[in-house]
Order: structure tokens, then C-alpha cells, then sequence
């Protein structure tokens, strides 16, 4: 399978699992261990908002820095941003927090709501330049279905 079938068939699993699910934590550990298993890679998880800082959510992958400051790190600046950012090589990337020695590239994908972003998709590998407008399309749909939850579930 290529990266565009695989990124269709992981959609309809996340909307699969998330369908009937009302709590949030457990949809959002679906949908990262999904995303995680599906490419193999280095982490993936979610940084939630709440209002001060970003805080760890859900999570496959070695452990994690739990907290992040708004415009800090890739996380922090795409949560100011609002918008997705690709990194081909975090080495290169001004203010990386690195919380993993392995991580080559990096991927962050705001969940928003209501113009207020109120989570991050973050994904790391262990290859550097990984991620393409492949995976910026297909994640960014994701987080239109995260999104949805958010208005949906209990959280």
C-alpha cells in the first residue's frame, strides 16, 4: 500500500473507532496508537491546551515532555500559528525541544475549534524530511474529525 491508501484507511478506522465513543481521552489513545501503527513511527500523540500551557495527552512512543509553553518548540509555535508545520530536520528547526535524542523530523497539526486551537497532532520520526503534503493533507482531515469529538464527547 502506498502512503495515500494507508492514509485513507486509517481515516476510516479513526471515524470507525470514534463513531460511537463518547469519551475523548479514549478516542484520542485510538486515534494515536492508529496513527502510530499505521507508519511505524518514532511518537505520536497529543498536546492538549488548557488555557496556560500545552499539557501531554494521549501517546504511543518513548516518554514525553509533559509540558509545553505556548510559542516554545515546534508544538508552541504551531499552536500560535494555528497552522501545520512540517520540519525536515529538527535539528535545524530555532527553539526544538527535544524530548527524544531519535527524533529527525517532526510534523504538528493543530486540532481547532471554534478558532481556538485546542490540541496539537504531533508526530516525530526517526527519519529525517519523512513528512509531505501527503501527510499534511491527510492529517489535517484528521484533525477536521478530532475537532468534531471535541464538540461531541465528554472531556
Amino acid at each position: 500500500m502506498n502512503k495515500t491508501e494507508k492514509y485513507i484507511n486509517l481515516i476510516n478506522q479513526v471515524n470507525s473507532l470514534i463513531d460511537n465513543e463518547t469519551d475523548f481521552i479514549a478516542n484520542l489513545s485510538n486515534i494515536a496508537s492508529s496513527i502510530h501503527f499505521t507508519f511505524n513511527f518514532h511518537w505520536t500523540g497529543f498536546y492538549l491546551n488548557n488555557g496556560k500551557e500545552l499539557v501531554l495527552g494521549p501517546f504511543q512512543g518513548p516518554i514525553a515532555c509533559t509540558r509545553i509553553k505556548y510559542n516554545k518548540g515546534v508544538c508552541g509555535k504551531a499552536f500560535t500559528s494555528a497552522q501545520i508545520i512540517n520540519v525536515p530536520d529538527v535539528n535545524e528547526f530555532k527553539g526544538h525541544i527535544a524530548c527524544s535524542e531519535h527524533s529527525k523530523s517532526e510534523i504538528v497539526v493543530p486540532v481547532i475549534v471554534d478558532n481556538i486551537v485546542l490540541a496539537l497532532i504531533d508526530i516525530d520520526s526517526e527519519n529525517y524530511n519523512c513528512f509531505d503534503d501527503t501527510d499534511e493533507h491527510y492529517l489535517a482531515i484528521i484533525s477536521k474529525n478530532i475537532s468534531k469529538i471535541f464538540k461531541t464527547t465528554e472531556h
